[in-house]
């Protein structure tokens, strides 16, 4: 379910007593060395908590708090460096506009204030005129835009038809001896496939979904499947620290579909995929890397994150990856394409590796999108709050 993707954002201490009525339970705050200012925060409720309940600060002030099960996430707003903030969890639903969810068949969209923020893509979409139909896709996020409405994604782009937006496919790849690449999709010996969508949700905190996806071995006789994947995918309600920014979290879970593993041989790209928008040309894309790299030394490094930035109708916009200390081979290396609009995680670039039906892989990451260019103090801070998160105890 999603709450186990939303109990993992957060640190996490909990001193319940089954004897207190839910309207008596303390939530304390800690901020730790960094200072904080407004931080998705996850903790898990006692159990004898039930039903809607909300965050109420010492002067009266509520807090919208998302429940799933026994997790619950809010937005914690500026708390300075060592210190402390105390709330009463009470039962009641708090007064505030949710995030907007909608569906159509099996895309969904999400908004904020009437604003866009991204697309699930689940069902196939029709190719571009031109495209053969062999690059007909499904299951991908696209389009995702900035707080000003600039669409930050390309789907289907004339230089690599099978780019689509935020995607996650293998690309060398062994499969009981034969070889897949469920990357490049003309090659016609690979694909992935939409399955079905699961849950949905939406709040005043945070929307989002869980989704199945298939890789596809096109090489076997017949077609056999070879990894199952899960999505996970929370937005975020708008935040502004210091200037307007949409985050959102993709957790990638991908387990084998038989008995036989996937082999995933060195390679320099390959797992988590971004494109950039078509106006991103080769002098009109840039990159930083957590490590001080740009896109002429920082193709084939490692790092904790990546902005990925170009002008946009004139107007500079961007996005930073966030790689998850837990990850595997994190920080995960790094793909800066050095002509077009492209980025990946990549932990293939590190060696020989597999995904083996006792050994499943997951791979989380935070996207941070905002209109303007890269702000690596305000970047590092935002990661360290994902990364570091504040604690929570219960009392």
């Amino acid at each position: 379910m999603l709450h186990r993707f939303i109990y993992s954002l957060a640190i996490i201490i909990i001193l319940p007593s089954l004897a207190h009525a839910a309207d008596s339970y303390t939530l304390t705050v800690s901020a730790g060395p960094t200072d904080r200012n407004q931080v998705p925060v996850s903790f898990q409720l006692p159990d004898i908590a039930q039903g809607p309940m909300r965050l109420v600060s010492d002067n009266n002030k509520e807090l919208p708090l998302y429940i799933a099960g026994h997790y619950a996430t809010f937005i914690l707003p500026n708390l300075s460096a060592n210190k402390t903030a105390t709330y009463k969890l009470q039962p009641g639903e708090a007064k505030a506009d949710k995030i907007n969810l909608t569906r159509e068949g099996n895309v969904l969209k999400i908004s904020s204030a009437d604003k866009p923020i991204l697309t699930y893509q689940g069902d196939p979409k029709t190719p571009p005129q031109g495209v053969e139909a062999i690059f007909t896709r499904g299951g991908y996020i696209h389009p995702v835009y900035t707080p000003s409405g600039k669409l930050l994604t390309d789907d289907y782009p004339p230089d690599h038809k099978h780019h689509h937006g935020i995607w996650s496919p293998w690309t060398k790849t062994e499969f009981e001896g034969r070889h897949p690449d469920f990357w490049n999709m003309g090659q016609k010996t690979g694909r992935v496939e939409f399955v079905k969508l699961d849950d949905t949700f939406s709040s005043p905190v945070c929307a989002g979904f869980r989704t199945h996806h298939r890789m596809i071995d096109m090489t076997a006789t017949p077609e056999k499947p070879a990894i199952n994947e899960t999505w996970d995918v929370t937005v975020y309600a708008p935040v502004a620290s210091p200037k307007p920014l949409y985050i959102f979290d993709l957790q990638i879970h991908q387990e084998c579909a038989s008995q036989s593993p996937l082999l995933l041989p060195k390679y320099h790209y390959g797992g988590l995929g971004f494109r950039g928008n078509r106006q991103w040309a080769k002098t009109n894309c840039f990159f930083l890397t957590s490590e001080g790299k740009d896109r002429s030394n920082g193709n084939e490094t490692k790092g904790r994150w990546c902005h990925i930035s170009g002008k946009t109708d004139g107007e500079l916009i961007g996005v930073a990856v966030f790689d998850h200390p837990d990850n595997f081979r994190s920080p995960q290396p790094m793909r800066l394409n050095p002509t077009e609009p492209f980025f990946c995680f990549a932990p293939s670039q590190d060696g020989d590796w597999e995904i083996s039906p006792n050994k499943p892989y997951t791979a989380r990451y935070r996207f941070i999108v905002a209109d303007g260019g890269p702000d690596k103090d305000l970047i590092e801070r935002l990661y360290n709050d994902w990364a570091n998160p504040p604690k929570v105890e219960i009392k």
